[in-house]
């Protein structure tokens, strides 16, 4: 796709919003409208920016995935289910493993939230996935742009809040059960679930299980090392009294992703495999355990109309990788993580409401196997935070700053004589902010503005790496000099709904000042693989993503999204000048019809069809040929689902899907697979992604 054709498709966007703001909307009335309820997303509840907001009172950029659409969507995990979301994109390293992108950045820039507090694994990994279960998800709330303010380092980027299963009414217990299978990696997986509140007493269990095997395409057929296993239980126990409410939450999650190494036979191309059946469910060489305990202690009290919220978890990650034998591992990493946040949200006091926060973490990570990334370490921060916000008139107006410490002490190894990594000493200061405002100009139209400052320290594998292993497919020299991050984001945004046209706009501009990035050094190491080493600079991000959802006739929904961004290293040679794995723009269009909504056996039918384009990425790091350009590919998916319904009530959702349905061969910019090993037959660098893939889901009610 040419510049021109871009320029095109983004003004045509523009135009198509402008005519929806333009558009004669009818009175809003008290219908029972359930169209109008579907567009009318201003009185949606927000958690994640100072509390429980109102959307139309939210400066920052905000993106919702409702329960229904995260379970209708196909996906092998739960961060695939969320990449379509307008501004997101996923790193992938095979069919098992992603990394949430928010605006073009990732890994440690995008703090993921899971029962309250933030998920810490291995996130700096490049084939290091997010452990939580994706059936236990009931929402998703995404915050775009630095939200430092609230949740410390590591949020440069935005946050990914996953919400769990809401609690039932006083006096009901309930429960559902799942199960989906997909054709083309033969992915099983099922899901129970069993929770209730009875007398102000609380619970909720889950149990699920998922298995995959290799996944294929046209050109490479079965991707031999692709398949995983994944197991998981939870478990929620709490008492809710007039004076707030109290929950303990324990959960454990194992995944057993084997790796895709992407060697070839020399003399057919095929990908080469440790396994007699590609087709096998059982772990294959070289592959990875990874287990991830984690106990969460929420806590609300009411004190008055006030209310002060204590967290305090524990989280255990263990990842061990076995490459020569499936009983003795090489790397095993071992992070102990302590968790604490505490804050106060204040009655409204002359119109105002305040928010004081502190909180932090304390980390331990150790080395156990016999080789080695990375040093073990431990790190301690703080974070004292403050906000404000306050309703004059049609104006929403908040702001709040925040002051953070980190301190980390990496420890020294030796190895057969030779030291491997040096111990030193490092603190960071961050100093995080944000000023921001919604004008309510009607019911139907919200203008936001916010600007905001946000920090990330680095972490210990930019500075301190040396070493490589079978899931990188590199080797990585860490800078111990490296200084923290600091952006400065402003962004500017509206949204429009009525009963024929909902529709957003978001702008962002995002300057961040000593950007950490791993690059080629043009060196190979003693196993053969590329040497990285980790590099800085002053980058700039712009980009916008629009959206339009327009109903011709109430049952049929016409929906389009488009999303971009321009990651540009400043002051820097041609060859330098774009910012590593940059997502493509991309274009979404579905047209769905939603035939019934009050039907006596099958409710809320729909039938979907969704085009998925995804232009050439032409802005890429060329230096040292880390990255290449990625052609435009277009996805075409069809889906189609309905509740059943049995005396009235709710008894099962089911649903179909068709993934790829012309089962096009394609390479996503952000598939780590793109730069293994060439085709010697075809000529083709990689691996590609999935093929056609058929979904089938049902979950039953009880």
């Amino acid at each position: 796709m040419n510049k021109l054709n871009i320029r095109t498709t983004i003004y045509g966007t523009l135009l198509f919003f402008s005519i929806a703001l333009n558009s004669s909307a009818q009175e809003v009335t008290d219908s029972t409208d359930i169209f109008w309820r579907h567009l009318q997303l201003n009185e949606v509840v927000v958690t994640g920016v100072t509390g429980d907001t109102k959307l139309k009172h939210t400066p920052s950029a905000v993106s919702l995935l409702r329960s229904k659409d995260l379970r209708q969507t196909p996906s092998t995990n739960i961060v695939d289910a969320i990449a379509k979301m307008p501004g997101l994109s996923q790193i992938t390293t095979g069919g098992g493993i992603s990394k949430p992108v928010i605006r073009g950045l990732g890994y440690n820039r995008v703090v993921v939230s899971v029962d309250g507090v933030r998920q810490e694994g291995q996130q700096w990994g490049d084939e290091h996935g997010l452990e939580v279960d994706g059936a236990s998800v009931h929402s998703v709330e995404v915050l775009k742009g630095p939200a430092s303010l609230l949740y410390g380092s590591d949020a440069l980027a935005g946050v990914v809040i996953l919400h769990t299963t809401p609690l039932l009414p006083e006096g009901e217990m309930g429960g559902n059960v799942s199960t989906e299978y997909q054709t083309n990696n033969g992915l099983v997986d099922y899901s129970l679930r069993f929770g209730g509140n009875q007398k102000g007493w609380l619970w909720d269990i889950r149990y699920s299980g998922k298995w995959a095997h290799a996944y294929k395409n046209k050109y490479d057929g079965y991707v031999a090392g692709s398949q995983f296993r994944e197991q998981a239980v939870k478990g929620m126990f709490g008492v809710m009294r007039h004076w707030g409410q109290s929950r303990l939450t324990l959960s454990y999650y194992h995944l057993t992703p084997s790796i895709v190494e992407g060697e070839r036979d020399e003399e057919t191309g095929a990908l080469e495999c440790t396994t007699d059946d590609v087709k096998t469910y059982a772990k294959a060489l070289p592959f990875q355990q990874v287990k991830h305990y984690k106990a969460v202690w929420d806590n609300s009290l009411h004190i008055g109309e006030s209310q002060l919220k204590a967290n305090l978890s524990y989280q255990q990650n263990q990842r061990q990788e076995y490459e020569e034998s499936a009983d003795e591992y090489g790397l095993y990493f071992q992070t102990h993580t302590l968790g604490y946040d505490f804050r106060y949200l204040s009655e409204e006091h002359s119109g105002w409401r305040y928010n004081f926060g502190l909180n932090g973490m304390y980390q331990r990570s150790l080395n156990k196997g016999e080789e080695f990334l990375i040093p073990a370490y431990h790190l301690f921060d703080i974070g004292l935070s403050a906000t404000a916000s306050r309703q004059i008139d049609k104006w929403t107006v908040n702001g709040g700053l925040r002051v953070d410490r980190r301190w980390l002490h990496s420890e020294r190894l030796e190895e057969e004589g030779e030291v491997r990594f040096e111990s030193f000493h490092r603190h960071f200061n961050g100093l995080s902010g944000s000023l921001g405002a919604v004008f309510n100009a009607s019911q139907q139209l919200n203008i936001r503005m916010n600007f905001a400052r946000g920090f990330r320290a680095p972490n210990l594998s930019e500075l301190a790496s040396n070493g490589e292993h079978e899931g990188t497919l590199r080797y990585e020299l860490g800078n111990s000099s490296l200084k923290a991050e600091n952006s400065w984001q402003a962004d500017l945004g509206m949204d429009y709904s009525s009963h024929y046209i909902g529709a957003e706009l978001a702008l962002f501009a995002n300057r961040i000042d000593h950007y950490i990035y791993a690059s080629k050094t043009g060196e190979l190491s003693d196993e053969g693989h590329a040497v990285y080493a980790f590099r800085q600079g002053d980058a700039l991000l712009m980009g916008l993503e629009a959206k339009i959802d327009f109903h011709p006739i109430h049952s049929l929904h016409f929906g389009n999204s488009f999303s971009m961004v321009s990651a540009r290293q400043m002051h820097q040679p041609a060859d330098r000048r774009w910012l590593p794995f940059t997502p493509a723009p991309r274009w979404l269009s579905e047209v769905k019809w939603e035939i019934n909504h009050h039907g006596k056996v099958l409710n809320n039918s729909y039938l979907s069809f969704e085009v998925d384009q995804n232009f050439r990425q032409s802005h890429y790091y060329e230096a040292d040929g880390t990255e290449t350009a990625t052609p435009a590919y277009t996805l075409l998916n069809l889906s189609a689902g309905a509740d059943i319904m049995v005396k009235g009530k709710k008894w099962a959702e089911v649903s179909v899907s068709g993934t790829n349905l012309t089962d096009r061969a394609y390479q996503s910019h952000l598939s780590r697979l793109k730069y293994a090993d060439v085709n010697p037959v075809t000529g083709r660098r990689g691996v590609y992604n999935m093929g056609r893939n058929v979904v089938m889901k049902v979950t039953m009610f009880f």
